[in-house]
C-alpha cells in the first residue's frame, strides 16, 4: 500500500468517524435533545454564519482558526444528510457522488479528450455543460435575466447587489459618468424620505431598497467593496464599544446618552491614537 493510499484511508476513517457522531446526536435512543429538534430549515442560519466564519478565518490568514472553522461547516454538511437520510431523500453518499459526477463531467479537459486553450474557454465549456444539465439551450442559460436570477437567489444581498450591477452594466445598462451615479442616488434619497413620510411599509421598503442598490453602484464606480466596508465598520463599531466598556465604571446600560456619547468620544480619540 503506496503513501497516498495511507493518506485516504485515514481521511475516510475520519469522515465515517464524524458521520457516527452526527448520527448518535441524531438517535432518538440517547442523542441530544438539541439536536434532535433541528430540522433542515432550522439549521440555514447555522449554514450561513458557519461560511463567512470559513471566510474571516481565511482573510484572517490564521491556519488553525481554518482549520477548525471548516470543520464547522462540514458538520452542517453531515447534519443536513443525516436528516435528510432519516426521511429517505438521500444520504451523504449521494451527495458525494453527485458532486464527484458533476466535477468529472464538467472538466472533459481533465477526465477526457476535449482540449482547451486557456481558462476562458474552460468557463464556456462549463457553462455550456451547465445548460445541458438543466435541459436548456446555451442562448437560454446564456439570458441576463436567468444570471441575474441566479444571483439574487443564491447569494447574500450586498454581494448580489454588486453582482448583478456589475453584470448588467458589462451588458451596457451603464452610466455614462459617475456624475449620473450620484443624480440617481439624489433621486433615490429623496424618493425615500417622502416615502418615509407615508405609512406604506412596503413602499418604505422598496425605496430604501433602490437606494442601497444606488449605494452598491456608487461602491462599483468607485471600485470599492461594500460588503467589506460595511464588515470594517461592524469591526470598528465593536472595537469602540468594547474600549467604551473597558472605560466605564458600571454598565453602560446604566449611563445616559450624553455620558454614552463622551465614552464613545473618548473610546474614538484612543484608537486613532494607537
Amino acid at each position: 500500500m503506496n503513501k497516498k493510499h495511507q493518506i485516504n484511508n485515514s481521511v475516510l476513517a475520519a469522515l465515517q468517524n464524524l458521520i457516527e457522531v452526527v448520527a448518535q446526536l441524531r438517535n432518538p435512543d440517547g442523542g441530544c435533545p438539541w439536536d434532535l429538534e433541528q430540522t433542515a430549515e432550522s439549521l440555514i442560519p447555522y449554514i450561513v454564519e458557519e461560511a463567512y466564519e470559513v471566510i474571516d478565518a481565511i482573510q484572517s490568514d490564521d491556519q488553525n482558526a481554518i482549520a477548525e472553522e471548516l470543520g464547522d461547516l462540514l458538520l452542517q454538511v453531515v447534519l443536513q444528510a443525516q436528516i435528510a437520510q432519516e426521511s429517505n431523500y438521500f444520504s451523504l453518499e449521494e451527495v458525494a457522488q453527485g458532486i464527484t459526477e458533476k466535477l468529472i463531467r464538467r472538466h472533459p479537459h481533465v477526465f477526457s479528450d476535449v482540449e482547451v486553450n486557456g481558462a476562458e474557454e474552460v468557463s464556456q465549456n462549463w457553462e455550456q455543460i451547465k445548460a445541458q444539465e438543466k435541459g436548456e439551450s446555451l442562448e437560454q442559460a446564456q439570458l441576463l435575466s436567468n444570471k441575474l436570477r441566479r444571483y439574487a437567489r443564491t447569494l447574500p444581498p450586498l454581494m448580489s447587489g454588486m453582482k448583478i450591477s456589475k453584470k448588467a452594466a458589462a451588458a451596457g445598462f451603464e452610466w455614462e459618468n459617475i456624475g449620473g451615479v450620484w443624480e440617481k442616488f439624489n433621486e433615490e434619497l429623496t424618493e425615500f424620505k417622502e416615502a418615509l413620510s407615508t405609512s406604506d411599509k412596503a413602499h418604505q421598503q422598496a425605496e430604501l431598497g433602490d437606494l442601497l442598490f444606488t449605494i452598491i453602484n456608487l461602491a462599483r464606480w468607485y471600485e470599492l467593496d461594500p460588503s467589506e466596508a460595511l464588515q470594517g465598520t461592524n469591526h470598528r463599531f465593536i472595537q469602540r464599544l468594547s474600549m467604551m466598556e473597558s472605560f466605564a465604571e458600571r454598565p453602560i446600560t446604566e449611563y445616559t446618552l450624553l455620558e454614552l456619547e463622551a465614552l464613545w468620544q473618548q473610546a474614538k480619540s484612543k484608537i486613532n491614537d494607537g
